[in-house]
């Protein structure tokens, strides 16, 4: 079913809405958004995904890095091959690096995954929205949501404005808020808080070419971290950490000389590999946010991505995290959509398959990102984060093919 031009130009709030009604309606297509939307039109759902972004793939904040779990669901949904033909480096190694230890990682076959990778966003996020697209979903892109359709507080669809400016209304059965933190869904739901992490870690990063390198890199010294990721283009993502609370004071001398200090701390044996290679986009920064929970549904709506969980990127695990919940979202959706389960058994099955699968991880990378671990501490906080995602990763590979409804199956 196709957006028709009198849903997009239709003035909001001067009548029913016009045809064009939806299953579910994704607000967000970055990777968690375009990830649940391509799975639910696969199973043959009608799938309406939106962004205000101009389109898709813009540049964002990123450590870039695939863990296994998140490479795994990307061949099983078969579009490992695409990202590696688009250029992304295939690593077979992780290097940690922490007190004076360092651990060189083999990526061994396992779950048919022998690689990790660390693609660019330009390129993963565009990848997943056409694999959306040419699924049957409805994609627009420049469009803006402005509010919900909220009646007998339950979330009926979406009011906003298109690239023109025109006011448009979309109904559906389900509305997805993937709209990230900031996440307008989110707000007008009032989504709780079920966790909220103590610490938040503070980034600068940016993009290096030439840097002899084929593995992720990971850096861990007490008040200090770095991680390197070779990505596409022959470029490397390399960013520094520290306290959030340090920043503003690290940043005094400028963003060039803060991110020196920063390496020098963190990483200093990569200092000789940064010496000879060459910065070729402008230095980034995150002033650093706590992590957090929040319920990830109610009547009408749901939240997937960094709407609905944050984790600090001293994790590295984001994507993942993002690819993991729209698989079980979209499980969800499909058995409220069209397979008879009660809204709320399914959504609520949702949260807490996310939240056994993601506690672990969330209380260990908070204590990490305190930076108030010694090098003495940091390799049993580290084996602790390579358990919980061994976990996850068992959980992950084995979910299969998204199941058909149990009405159809019946």
């Amino acid at each position: 079913m196709s957006m028709n031009s009198e849903l997009l130009q239709s003035n909001h709030g001067s009548g029913p809405c016009p045809a064009g009604e939806y299953d579910v309606i994704v607000v967000g297509a970055r990777v968690a958004g375009a990830a649940t939307a391509m799975l639910l039109a696969r199973r043959g759902k009608r799938v309406l995904l939106l962004d205000r972004a101009p389109r898709p793939g813009t540049d964002t904040l990123s450590t870039h890095a695939l863990m296994r779990g998140g490479v795994v669901q990307l061949q099983r949904w078969g579009l490992l091959p695409a990202l590696v033909a688009a250029g992304t480096p295939a690593l077979r190694h992780t290097l940690v690096h922490y007190g004076e230890e360092v651990e060189d990682i083999e990526i061994k076959e396992r779950a048919g995954v022998s690689f990790l990778c660390g693609p660019r966003r330009t390129v993963l996020d565009p990848l997943l929205v056409e694999a959306a697209r040419e699924a049957g979903a409805d994609v627009f892109f420049g469009v803006a949501v402005e509010d919900l359709l909220i009646t007998g507080g339950r979330v009926r669809g979406v009011v906003g404005r298109d690239r023109e400016g025109h006011g448009f209304c979309a109904r559906a059965a389900m509305t997805v808020g993937a709209d990230g933190m900031q996440s307008l869904v989110a707000q007008r739901v009032r989504a709780p808080l079920t966790w909220s992490g103590t610490a938040a870690s503070a980034f600068l990063y940016g993009y290096w070419s030439d840097v002899p390198t084929d593995a992720y890199e990971w850096f861990y010294r007490p008040r200090a971290t770095a991680g390197i990721i070779p990505t596409n283009n022959g470029r490397t993502c390399i960013w520094v950490g520290a306290p959030a609370a340090t920043l503003p004071a690290l940043q005094a001398d400028g963003l060039h000389v803060a991110f020196d200090r920063l390496i020098a701390e963190a990483a200093p044996e990569a200092q000789p590999r940064l010496a000879v290679a060459r910065r070729v986009e402008r230095l980034r920064g995150f002033a650093g946010l706590a992590g957090y929970l929040r319920r990830p549904y109610g009547r009408g709506w749901a939240l997937v991505g960094d709407a609905g969980a944050f984790r600090d990127p001293i994790s590295a695990h984001g994507i993942t995290d993002a690819l993991r919940d729209a698989e079980l979202l979209a499980r969800a959706a499909v058995e409220v959509v069209t397979g008879g389960i009660p809204e709320r058994d399914a959504l609520a099955g949702y949260q807490a398959r996310r939240d056994e699968l993601s506690g672990e991880l969330f209380d260990l990378v908070d204590v990490i990102a305190g930076h108030g671990w010694t090098d003495a501490d940091i390799g049993g906080l580290l084996l602790g984060l390579n358990v919980a995602m061994t976990a996850e990763l068992e959980a992950v590979a084995a979910l299969g093919d998204l199941p058909a409804p149990a009405r159809a199956a019946a």
